[in-house]
């Protein structure tokens, strides 16, 4: 699960490696230090003896590439897209060939079951790029009466992410990638050699990319040794996912079974701009009809604290709310989190009070979602504005976590 606090790094246990999947580039960060996670049955690196502020400000400066477990799977056949009309939520008959486009898959109640990025690679042949949950399975048991074949391509995901990942893309495709490649537009491209699905997408609000790899065609210590070549005279460093963690909540960005789950609605996440109603059918609409349209998913802001995943927010005494994920925010200084709240109201804005788990309370604010850039100007490359990195940064976030 996408759960990577402070806490998380000291609270493990051992597991066998065959039970799940291990990175074919771990070769090449592996360190005796590293804590990894477990992400849709696929290991990655949650800690990797790394200053994770600091490479906060490398991702917002310069570029970061990122081993992520995020799992494609391929439904293809003469029925694909009157399959996915059904399985998801969003319009897919209009999605072009080289186009990305976020959808969430529902259950039959209204409840969010899956969530990613679907992206057309030919008329009867399309990946989605799944976040953590059985979607492989799930996509079976609704295949009946479609003639459609789902597999698994194999392929891993790399994310060079940051203000000059389109440089570091450029020189990594002798040219062919440009900034005439647009957000959500994707394609085949050439990377040392290797024929490589490279979109333009990523977990973290920044102007990014997604690399796909080709399975057992690719070459996968070659290709990460083409890209860290690449990425190297523009300051590209690796770097674990707790940084993209920190951004990716800054940017509003939902965790699958983490931040929203079956038991939550696309609106009670505040996604319904995603949620194409007027559709003739798909799974969970006749729930989701007659559903409250109002969100409970809000931003929490902290000053005093680091308000991490199991605080409650409390209105007077009463608990509200509880906080599914809370990090330290080196752009906003203070501690930041999700909140779901018990039921709809009028959260926004709020000065409210969170209880974390010592029992320990401290006042916060309710905000909208995201934190900043609410126009997502930076990861359209409309703000090519580089943040001043403040040098007290580290040292407020020590601060604030040994309070946590």
């Amino acid at each position: 699960m996408n759960i990577q606090e402070s806490l998380d790094i000291n609270d493990t246990v051992r597991i066998s490696s065959r039970a799940f999947e291990a990175s074919p580039y771990l070769a090449r960060y592996d360190d005796p230090n590293m804590i990894r996670g477990v992400y849709a049955g696929r290991f990655f690196t949650i800690y990797n003896s790394e200053d994770p502020i600091q490479k906060y400000w490398t991702l917002r400066r310069k570029a970061l590439i990122y081993d992520v477990p995020e799992k494609p799977l391929e439904i293809s056949g003469p029925d694909v897209v009157p399959f996915l009309e059904k399985v998801f939520a969003r319009t897919i008959s209009s999605l072009q060939v080289g186009r990305g486009r976020y959808a969430i898959a529902c259950t039959p109640r209204g409840g969010v079951f899956m969530d990613g990025v679907l992206f057309k690679l030919a008329d009867d042949r399309y990946w989605y790029v799944q976040a953590d949950g059985a979607m492989e399975t799930w996509f079976i048991a609704h295949s009946g009466g479609f003639d459609v074949t789902i597999t698994d391509p194999n392929s891993r995901v790399i994310q060079i992410q940051g203000p000059a990942s389109f440089d570091i893309m450029n020189a990594a495709s002798a040219g062919a990638i440009s900034e005439e490649m647009r957000y959500f537009h994707a394609g085949f491209f050439d990377l040392g050699g290797q024929q490589l699905y490279v979109s333009r997408t990523g977990f973290t609000n920044e102007l990014g990319f997604e690399i796909y790899c080709q399975g057992e065609a690719t070459d996968h210590l070659a290709l990460w040794d083409h890209l860290i070549a690449s990425g190297d005279p523009f300051g590209m460093e690796f770097s674990s996912t707790r940084s993209l963690t920190i951004r990716r909540i800054e940017a509003g960005i939902l965790g699958n079974m983490t931040d929203m789950d079956m038991s939550m609605t696309p609106f009670d996440a505040g996604l319904e701009p995603f949620v194409d109603m007027d559709k003739r059918d798909f799974i969970g609409r006749d729930a989701l009809v007659d559903s409250d349209r109002r969100t409970r998913l809000y931003g929490v802001t902290c000053a005093d604290a680091i308000p991490g995943r199991g605080s409650a927010v409390l209105d007077d005494d009463a608990v509200v709310g509880k906080l599914t994920a809370g990090v330290y925010s080196p752009t906003l200084g203070c501690g930041i989190g999700y909140v779901v709240f018990d039921h709809a109201g009028e959260w926004n804005s709020r000065g409210m009070h969170v209880r974390l788990p010592d029992g320990k309370v401290y006042p916060c604010n309710i905000v909208e979602l995201p934190f900043f850039d609410p126009e997502k100007l930076i990861v359209r490359g409309l703000d090519r504005t580089i943040p001043e990195a403040p040098v007290v940064a580290s040292e407020k976030s020590a601060k604030l976590e040994s309070v946590f």
